[in-house]
């Protein structure tokens, strides 16, 4: 059940001097992979510069999150998706976050399937029996290591099947375990570090998977927060599986205090 909240932080260095504007949120995960989504389509916000994005996605001082999702008409699409990391980088695909705001604007325009526009690609989203089903386009092999794979799904992905390294321009999947078509990874995400789950990481694993095996059978990809099912529908690769609300709420923008430290997301592989 949804539990309507008010969260109120300690902000800072956003520029609303002595105002506070409350901005509606609702919080959903994918397989733990959580989510703050803000929704121009049905409110006017207000405009949020780095800092109030890192503070916004802070754990501690403020609602908690991997990414910003924010939703805003599209010419074309039921929506247009803008996502930002934790640390407030942009990042140009999504596959859990997709889905969790597939299933919030199917149950608000009561729609068993929509469309949602992304930076360099439109995505097609549908209400199944295990949950939401996105179509996520095609997924690009840019290299082929003995360790690892380069692969883009409109972000940079590394998988890696031995000796991971650390690579920060890119999201890194770690296969720890095959067994027939069920595969167990690590992610760690550019901008988020280690995360529970990644959708776009478990189609960039699952093409590696069929790159190297040479078959396109369905695979079922587990990940620290739980299990994903990737298939292809001709050369499009497709993520699905359950997502939740969390809660919704207002979050109130002050001018307080927040600390002036850059975080960095960091993880030992």
């Amino acid at each position: 059940m949804c539990a309507v909240v008010c969260i109120q932080r300690l902000k800072s260095n956003i520029g609303l001097k002595n105002t506070t504007l409350q901005l509606p949120f609702v919080k959903m995960q994918a397989q733990g992979n959580d989510f703050v989504i803000l929704n121009a389509l049905q409110h006017v916000l207000p405009s949020l510069d780095e800092t109030s994005i890192r503070l916004l996605c802070h754990r501690h001082l403020g609602i908690g999150c991997d990414q910003l999702l924010i939703l805003k008409p599209h010419p074309e699409a039921d929506a247009l998706l803008v996502i930002h990391n934790a640390d407030a980088s942009t990042a140009a695909n999504c596959g859990n976050g997709l889905r969790c705001v597939a299933d919030l604007l199917m149950r608000q325009l009561n729609k068993s399937q929509i469309h949602i526009g992304l930076a360099d690609r439109t995505v097609l989203a549908q209400r199944t029996n295990l949950g939401v089903r996105i179509n996520m386009g095609s997924a690009n092999i840019e290299a082929e290591h003995a360790d690892y794979m380069d692969i883009h799904l409109g972000n940079p992905h590394r998988v890696y099947q031995q000796n991971p390294q650390p690579c920060p321009q890119r999201n890194v999947e770690i296969i720890e375990k095959i067994e027939h078509d069920h595969i167990w990874i690590r992610i760690i995400e550019r901008g988020a570090g280690e995360t529970l789950a990644c959708g776009s990481g478990a189609c960039a694993t699952a093409t590696a998977i069929w790159q190297q095996q040479q078959h396109q059978r369905p695979l079922t990809i587990h990940m620290p927060g739980g299990e994903v099912f990737l298939s292809l529908d001709g050369e499009s690769v497709c993520l699905e599986g359950s997502v939740n609300t969390v809660f919704s709420g207002f979050y109130d923008l002050t001018s307080d205090q927040y600390p002036n430290k850059s975080e960095k997301s960091s993880c030992i592989i």
